[in-house]
Order: structure tokens, then C-alpha cells, then sequence
């Protein structure tokens, strides 16, 4: 199935438990910070109908799907390692390899997304600044 056979134990999977886990919990703290700030952004553009307030939070919800996605890939990813782990434990080292692989493309993935999502979060500081710079300007 590979060119190279790749022997791996169940130490192989369980290096990366570790780094899926503090990935997950710091998409889950960006994920409820974000909810947090679109829901006060919400309750200011309701009072003050300010058109960058409206632009912050569609780049916010842009974000908040991002988040999902980057969860959604990890938490693929961590399973991935649980199912290689049973049939390293069953002996099906073929198919326990090409479950680590799948995790490590799944990690890839997630790590992607949250690329994407910085570049999102540095345009709307670029909004924000823009505003700001407009302000200053106009004094």
C-alpha cells in the first residue's frame, strides 16, 4: 500500500493527543471570545447604527465559521489517532498507518483554516485602524 512500509506503535499516535487537545482548547477560547465581542458589537450597532460596527461583525461571522471548521478538522483528526490506536491494538499495522495519515491530513487541514481565519481577524484590525486613521484625519 506504501512505497515505504511506515512501522508505527501506539507511542506514534499518542504524540500528537497533546497538540490536538491545546489546538482544540484554543479554538474553543477564540471561538467564545468572538461570540462574546459579536454579541456586544450587536448591542452597539442596535444603539448606534454605525456602518463599521456592521462591517466587524460580518468579518467576526466570517471567523466564527472558520473556528467551526478548524474544530471540526481537529476533532477528525483526534479520532483518526483513536481509531489507529485500535487496530494497532487489533495488529492491522497497514491499516493503522493509513489512520495516521488521515489524522496528519486532517491536522494539516485545521491548521489551514486558522491560517485563513488570522488573515480574516488582521482585515478586520485593518478595518478598525482604517476608521481610526479616518478620524484622525478629519480633525
Amino acid at each position: 500500500m506504501f512505497p515505504h512500509p511506515m512501522h508505527i506503535t501506539f507511542a506514534t499516535p499518542a504524540l500528537i493527543f497533546p497538540a490536538i487537545s491545546l489546538l482544540l482548547l484554543a479554538y474553543t477560547n477564540k471561538f467564545l471570545a468572538i461570540a462574546n465581542l459579536i454579541r456586544s458589537l450587536h448591542a452597539r450597532y442596535q444603539q448606534e447604527n454605525q456602518p463599521v460596527l456592521r462591517e466587524q461583525i460580518v468579518h467576526l461571522r466570517k471567523r466564527l465559521n472558520m473556528i467551526r471548521l478548524m474544530q471540526a478538522f481537529a476533532i477528525g483528526s483526534f479520532l483518526m489517532c483513536f481509531v489507529c490506536m485500535f487496530l494497532l491494538f487489533w495488529e492491522k499495522q497497514q491499516a493503522a498507518t493509513l489512520f495516521f495519515v488521515l489524522s496528519l491530513l486532517l491536522m494539516i487541514v485545521s491548521l489551514g483554516f486558522s491560517l485563513s481565519e488570522i488573515w480574516i481577524s488582521a482585515g478586520a484590525l485593518r478595518l478598525l485602524l482604517k476608521d481610526f486613521e479616518k478620524g484622525e484625519t478629519g480633525k
